[in-house]
């Protein structure tokens, strides 16, 4: 990069900061929505709060084939 567009870019510098840093932000965060651990520890979750009866039936299942799909979605 020469000396002219350096200066130029110099304002942008900030800006280039802030996008690389909520970069990785989301990578972080989709890191830990995917992550298997996590997603069997919500089926578990899940299965408690369906024997206590603090979820019914249907919620349940909802809630299974969601973190089924994220669990899909890290696979593929």
């Amino acid at each position: 990069m020469g000396l002219v567009s350096g200066l130029i870019g110099l304002p942008l510098a900030p800006m280039r900061g802030v996008l690389w840093l909520a970069e990785q932000i989301q990578a972080q965060a989709e890191e830990q929505y995917y992550d298997p651990a996590r997603i069997r520890v919500e089926l578990d979750r899940v299965d408690e709060a369906r024997r206590s009866g603090e979820l019914s039936e249907e919620e349940c299942t909802a809630r299974e084939n969601d973190l089924l799909q994220r669990l899909m979605v890290r696979r593929g």
